[in-house]
């Protein structure tokens, strides 16, 4: 479908209470030279309702509701299936309005910076993540896509054939901090002059680039009735991005104990203390660095999808 090439979709507000990028999308709108986009553009809020609301979401988390199973069940009434599904239909590869490539912009508690994050392990993905990561040096974190555990999955970028998230950090919940603002805007155009210079034949992969893969998500310590009983250990002076070593000081507990992390390898945590995971039963998520060769069939791939 060659009408579908090199046209991207920019999202904004796939959690409501992220002001972030819809309030970026808003000064787009009203200074269309804002951002020089190599590429026709659509921008969206991802949930209108949530966003309206300023609630992170109002029946589920629109960002695990792009499974196919959720998406072929046309009797789900689920509002968030139901906004995922005229997305998709509307926007995805084979939608009314098609789009080849897609950004999610995002916002955390956490005291993560900027990075990208990559949704499974796609290599037109992989290619695009190291090519900003080349740019501007922001880190990357690779989540597996565990198929035996759907609900886990269905992010929105998988839906489409290049999708990326980028998130920043860290913002309270429901505001607009300029600071943070400006941070987002910065990797939004970073993305933007990649694809113009592969648009332009520029783009080179670097021979190697540092992920940060996966491995598991902590829950707090908790009692028998399931109440949390612990905080971030706070002799650590940065929790993201940093090594965390076993034996090294994690939890401590309202008794005053430090439980020290029982790991066998070191592992570096992100999403440390990230409000809206409170719910999933997260402390922070636990990854492993790996150094990886950017695939050559990704960017090829990337190529063929911007139609250059």
């Amino acid at each position: 479908m060659d009408h579908q090439h090199g046209r991207l979709l920019v999202v904004g507000g796939t959690h409501g209470n992220e002001r972030t990028a819809p309030w970026i999308l808003q000064c787009w709108e009203a200074q269309p030279a804002l951002f020089a986009s190599p590429l026709p553009t659509t921008n969206c809020i991802g949930n209108p309702e949530a966003y309206g609301a300023n609630r992170r979401y109002m029946d589920r988390d629109l960002n695990r509701c792009f499974t196919e199973a959720l998406l072929r069940d046309r009797n789900c009434t689920v509002r968030e299936v139901s906004r995922a599904r005229e997305l998709v239909d509307t926007y995805g590869p084979n939608g009314k309005n098609p789009h080849s490539l897609v950004l999610d912009l995002h916002t955390t508690t956490a005291a993560m910076g900027s990075s990208v994050v990559v949704c499974g392990e796609r290599p037109v993905d992989l290619a695009l993540a190291a090519l900003v990561h080349q740019a501007i040096g922001i880190p990357i974190y690779l989540f597996r896509i565990n198929e035996e555990h759907p609900e886990e999955c269905g992010f929105l970028v998988r839906r489409w054939p290049c999708g990326l998230v980028l998130e920043v950090g860290p913002v309270a919940q429901g505001i607009v901090d300029m600071g943070t603002v400006r941070k987002t805007a910065a990797c939004l155009e970073s993305v933007l002059a990649v694809l113009g210079d592969c648009l332009r034949s520029k783009a080179k992969l670097p021979e190697s680039v540092v992920v940060h893969r996966h491995l598991a998500s902590l829950d707090w310590p908790r009692d028998g009735d399931g109440r949390r009983i612990a905080g971030l250990h706070p002799d650590r002076s940065q929790w993201d991005w940093t090594v965390l070593l076993p034996g090294d000081p994690l939890f401590l507990m309202e008794t005053g104990e430090t439980i020290a992390y029982q790991g066998e390898e070191p592992v570096w945590p992100v999403f440390c203390n990230e409000a809206s995971y409170e719910e999933k039963g997260i402390a922070l998520s636990l990854t492993q660095r790996e150094i990886k060769t950017p695939p050559a069939d990704g960017l090829e791939a990337l190529l063929a999808l911007l139609g250059s």
